[in-house]
Formats: structure tokens, C-alpha cells, sequence
């Protein structure tokens, strides 16, 4: 198993759609990400500053693999079509990255 933490900004007028949407994901969206082998996906918020924060475990033995059967998948693609638009990327992010990654530097059981 391996931690995964990202972050990403999120537009201010976007919040309450983007809390909306996650109140009721798409159940063939929740589907993929088990079939994918994430657990433990959690998304936070921190305003005033308006990032998210997401962290998950990846249960899986080839992770990009899952990651792009995941983004081929056309109802997780819908479904980007509706979040990403909301979101604002982080101008530090790696290239290729839209969710920029965080090194885990502590963590306890």
C-alpha cells in the first residue's frame, strides 16, 4: 500500500457547486475508484486560502496502469468535464500534473 497527497486550488465562486457535487458523486465514478484500487479517498478544503487537499492509499501493484484505466473510463471523464473546471492548478505544479503531488514527509499509525 502507498499514500498518495496532492493539492489544488479551488476557484472562490466554485465552492459551494464543488461541496454540491461531492456531497453526491456519481455512482459509476465511486465504482472506479475501488476498481482502481483506492482506499481511504478523502478531499479537504481549507479557506480562506481555497485549497483541496486530497489524499487516498493505493492498494494496487501497478498504479498507472489503474490510473489510466481510470482516465479512460468515460463516466470519470464526464465527470472531470464537470470538476475541472472549478478547480485552479497550481502554478508550482510538475509538468503533466493538473492535482499537484506533495511528498509525505511524517506519518504514524
Amino acid at each position: 500500500m502507498k499514500r498518495y497527497g496532492s493539492v489544488i486550488g479551488l476557484g472562490p465562486d466554485a465552492i459551494a457547486e464543488y461541496k454540491r457535487l461531492h456531497a453526491d458523486v456519481w455512482p459509476g465514478v465511486l465504482k472506479m475508484i475501488s476498481a482502481c484500487h483506492i482506499r481511504n479517498y478523502s478531499i479537504f478544503l481549507k479557506e480562506p486560502e481555497n485549497l483541496l487537499f486530497s489524499y487516498f492509499e493505493y492498494h494496487g501493484s501497478d498504479f498507472e496502469a489503474d490510473m489510466k484505466r481510470m482516465a479512460d473510463d468515460p463516466e470519470t471523464q464526464r465527470w472531470w468535464d464537470v470538476c475541472m473546471p472549478l478547480q485552479r492548478p497550481l502554478d508550482t505544479r510538475a509538468e503533466g500534473e493538473w492535482w499537484a503531488n506533495m511528498e509525505e514527509v511524517f506519518h504514524h499509525d
